[in-house]
């Protein structure tokens, strides 16, 4: 049972993360960056600037700006960085970084074009809570025609929380603290689910004050450990950028696979 769901997945991923995919996030991305004239590279220091300077205003949200972006950051630094960016490598290579960069870098104008619109778009329940997103500006910007599609993404987008993203953080928690500490699966989860029922009950408010506050210590020994690691194998550092660019680049053949099979198992899993 479990491998004919496991191959059935992998036939879909292979549609889902095929040419047109790739060609759409890394096109778009690049289309962005140009249009908006290098926007969140060009003005990367104002928006630490204002980052500083959000810390305490409030203004008109719900949530100040700190913690709006505190709370977007949650989502994004965790443990997919560290086992996703391993998983990439192992499925296609070292190469897949060189792509994983690519990605990242014109994935700054994607991501600011979504937050514009996810503001620009947003609504006001009938709490007096704002409320926004994809499924937003997908129905009031592209209008009625395309209302079928913000439902289509609330939809995929909640089956995906689940899917590939608490279950695969939990997992990679639990199996950490299992084998590294002896704590059980069933322990950890349960843990998990009660510590993050109380912040969700929350309502925005306590997600965004949560957020607020372990966000930048997480983000720090996030990046205190990176450099960490860094420093300790300093001197592998030249070939390391040498070994990703060639891989990058190889048009070598995979195990069985055509000529450039390996660059383009990079660049799937890269830009996956």
């Amino acid at each position: 049972m479990l491998d004919t769901i496991s191959a059935y997945i992998s036939a879909v991923n292979s549609i889902v993360w095929g040419p047109v995919m790739l060609v759409l996030i890394l096109g778009v991305g690049s289309y962005l960056m140009l249009g908006l004239k290098g926007l969140p590279l060009r003005k990367l220091f104002l928006g630490f600037k204002q980052l500083w300077n959000g810390r305490k205003a409030q203004g008109k949200g719900d949530v100040s700006p700190f913690n709006a972006l505190m709370t977007s950051l949650a989502a994004t630094i965790g443990t997919g960085n560290i086992a996703g960016v391993a998983t990439a490598i192992a499925l296609g290579g070292p190469g897949a970084l060189f792509w994983m960069w690519c990605t990242a870098l014109v994935g700054m104008a994607t991501k600011y074009a979504e937050a514009v619109f996810a503001v620009h778009y947003r609504e006001t329940n009938e709490k007096g809570e704002h409320v926004g997103g994809p499924m937003y500006y997908i129905k009031n910007g592209l209008g009625d025609n395309w209302r079928w599609l913000a439902t289509a993404f609330a939809v995929f987008g909640a089956l995906a929380g689940f899917g590939i993203g608490n279950t695969v953080q939990s997992n990679s928690v639990a199996d950490v603290l299992s084998s590294t500490f002896g704590v059980s699966h069933s322990m950890t989860g349960l843990v998990m689910a009660l510590l993050v029922g109380v912040v969700l009950l929350g309502g925005i408010r306590r997600i965004a004050g949560f957020a607020g506050r372990l966000v930048p210590v997480m983000g720090l020994f996030y990046v205190a450990a990176s450099v960490f690691a860094l420093a300790t194998e300093f001197e592998k550092i030249p070939g390391v950028i040498e070994l990703v660019l060639h891989h990058a680049f190889s048009p070598a053949a995979a195990t069985g696979g055509f000529a450039g099979a390996s660059v383009w198992a990079a660049i799937r899993f890269g830009v996956a």
